[in-house]
């Protein structure tokens, strides 16, 4: 390697040399009107020793401002400045050297010298750039190539242009750019023309014949970029986008931080963030637990929670290899510097689940284990209440009793009036911690709607069904739900652990709720696909205790706003202990005689008043939405 760079260089000294002697030829020639026999000796004896001089003087000004070290394909204005200042110095100091030494040459051949070495000797640094760009302008293009289409003109967008045109592994052309700024319109970004705002991007698209869509607005709000990305989608382009502001402050602004959009990219609401100053004081040199440490919700909390250097983090749970799986990530990440621990157990074991915490005795848990799918729940109601409630009947427990200060348990949406068994052990859950107001533990929790890609959600389902080529599968078209990115469902549990009180219930403002079916159909777009031409959308019909809306929020008089404007706090009624103890019994006394699956739900319609069943809640939400209809289809 060395050697091939040591090559490199003198061959490109070589070339400097000749440009050198033809620069002072090409002068002296021009000033005497190319006649050899009319340049005086007096010049061609100085010519001699002036041309060894300035050789000698810039080749050390050159290796010295590194001129034999530019890569040739991708210099920039800034490095061609750079190269017109060495060339201007070297030119100088051997100017010095040539009088100092009495060299004599006409002053017009001096000039002509300089800038025939200027232009020279920068220009063949600059030549293999230039040929690319005429290339990329020009060229006719690759059958295959990709024909690209920038959104956004702004800093980002011009980098990211420069690259397309300098890199040689990007195999694709810059044929067009969108900016909503109507100042833009009709200039040009690096010879590429700004052909308009959003309302052009799919007449344009179609004109130019594009196979893709660079977004790159890494500081828009999320509602506009929602909007954008939905018009893109329409265009059966391949979109890919610009992360975010960190890349503009960590320098990644490069086609390799562009990444494909993702479904929460649509989702059109800004992300919530977190306060990490109240998460770092909250979790800093403290012992956290987290149980169902290796899951979707889990492991993104062990992420963030080793952030704010705890000093210690233990991962809990049953399936060895998700929890191999992040402490495997941590160690690569944090090495010693952070005190993992991982424990098998399965939190229905109660005397090992009380033997973790004596050893560890921790400050803060994060209760993420549970079963969480409702139709596998609804035929299987024993497990269910096996692993969800006596469960965390056992951590709740062992918690009070080996002093941990706080503990946060991960709920759902599907308590609130739930329809299905899972929905209610969750709810039951949520009694018990409010249960326990007179406790030395802090108990709360956070409830929050789908998360975007957790293990069992629907996108991975539905990610799946279009690489087979279909068709993907919803239960019903007219079912709306409310999304989170897994990252934002962690922070919420974080913060809220962080500001919570004594059995509060926090609730997290999601927007608006989104159909599946529109969901469905933007992961086809998003795929390079059609709905219902390339890829069939088909309806299932509802599972077992499904819901066609799901609710957030329990009706409750007391709905309390915190620091975080999109984080609420439900108050609710107090429970007493003598209430679960009884419900506790009575589910044991089922589970132990195995009693039907029947009879399981009943007693659960029981110890969860707001248990309802699910076809009155639908029956009751159709009714209302033709209603909502109706009044509308009259106003009109």
């Amino acid at each position: 390697m060395r050697l091939k760079m040591t090559w490199k260089i003198l061959i490109i000294m070589l070339v400097d040399t000749l440009l050198m002697v033809s620069s002072y030829a090409l002068a002296l020639l021009i000033r005497f009107d190319f006649h050899w026999s009319q340049i005086p000796m007096t010049y061609v004896r100085s010519w001699a020793p002036c041309l060894i001089v300035q050789l000698i003087v810039t080749a050390i000004v050159f290796f010295w401002r590194r001129m034999y070290h530019y890569i040739w394909r991708t210099v920039n204005a800034h490095d061609v400045i750079r190269m017109c200042v060495s060339v201007v110095l070297a030119f100088a100091l051997s100017n010095l050297c040539c009088v100092f030494l009495s060299l004599p040459l006409p002053a017009s051949v001096w000039v002509m010298v300089f800038v025939f070495q200027l232009c020279g000797l920068v220009g063949e640094r600059c030549a293999l750039r230039l040929w690319s760009v005429v290339q990329y302008s020009y060229g006719r293009g690759n059958k295959g190539e990709e024909r690209i289409m920038l959104i956004g003109a702004g800093e980002s967008g011009r980098m990211l242009s420069r690259e397309l045109r300098s890199s040689p592994q990007v195999k694709g052309r810059l044929c067009c750019v969108i900016d909503d700024n109507p100042q833009l319109h009709g200039k040009y970004l690096d010879g590429v023309r700004i052909v308009g705002g959003r309302d052009q991007i799919e007449d344009a698209a179609k004109r130019y014949d594009i196979t893709q869509i660079l977004f790159a607005i890494p500081t828009i709000q999320q509602e506009e970029k929602a909007a954008i990305l939905n018009i893109c989608k329409m265009t059966g382009c391949r979109l890919r986008v610009l992360p975010g502001l960190y890349q503009l402050l960590n320098g990644e602004v490069s086609l390799s931080a562009v990444k494909d959009v993702q479904v929460e990219d649509l989702l059109g609401r800004t992300p919530v963030q977190l306060n990490k100053a109240v998460v770092s004081d909250f979790l800093e040199d403290k012992v956290v637990m987290v149980t169902g440490g290796g899951g979707s919700i889990g492991s993104e909390l062990c992420r963030q929670i080793a952030t704010c250097h705890p000093r210690r983090l233990i991962i809990l749970d049953i399936y060895e290899n998700n929890a191999y799986d992040i402490q495997q990530e941590l160690k690569r990440q944090y090495g010693t510097r952070l005190d993992l621990r991982v424990e098998i157990c399965s939190i229905r074991d109660k005397k090992r689940v009380y033997q973790i915490f004596e050893q560890y005795h921790p400050d803060v848990v994060f209760h993420a284990a549970a079963h969480k799918h409702v139709p596998l729940m609804e035929d299987c109601p024993d497990e269910a209440i096996k692993n969800n409630i006596f469960g965390t009947y056992h951590v709740v427990r062992a918690a009070e009793k080996y002093g941990v200060k706080k503990f946060v348990i991960i709920s759902t949406d599907k308590a609130v009036n739930p329809t299905n068994l899972m929905g209610a052990t969750k709810r039951f859950c949520e009694m018990i911690l409010q249960s326990r107001r007179g406790s030395s533990t802090e108990f709360c929790a956070v409830r929050f709607g789908n998360v975007l890609g957790s293990n069992g959600s629907v996108i991975p389902l539905f990610k799946r069904q279009i690489a087979n080529g279909g068709p993907v599968t919803i239960t019903d078209k007219r079912i709306i739900r409310y999304f989170m990115t897994i990252p934002e469902a962690a922070m919420l549990v974080l913060e809220a652990g962080a500001m919570a009180k004594q059995s509060q219930i926090f609730v997290l403002d999601m927007g608006q709720p989104v159909k599946i079916l529109t969901l469905a159909e933007n992961l086809i777009r998003l795929s390079g696909l059609e709905p219902y031409k390339d890829i069939e959308i088909k309806e299932i019909g509802l599972r077992p205790g499904e819901k066609l809306y799901e609710e957030l929020l329990m009706q409750s008089e007391h709905l309390l706003t915190t620091e975080n404007e999109k984080i609420f706090v439900e108050e609710q009624q107090v429970i007493p202990q003598r209430d679960i103890m009884c419900g506790l019994i009575s589910l044991d006394n089922f589970v132990s005689a195995q009693r039907p699956k029947d009879e399981l739900i009943a007693l659960m319609r029981y110890l969860v008043p707001t248990f309802r069943d699910p076809d009155e809640v639908n029956r009751e939400a159709v009714e209302r939405l033709e209603g909502a209809h109706e009044k509308q289809a009259v106003r009109a």
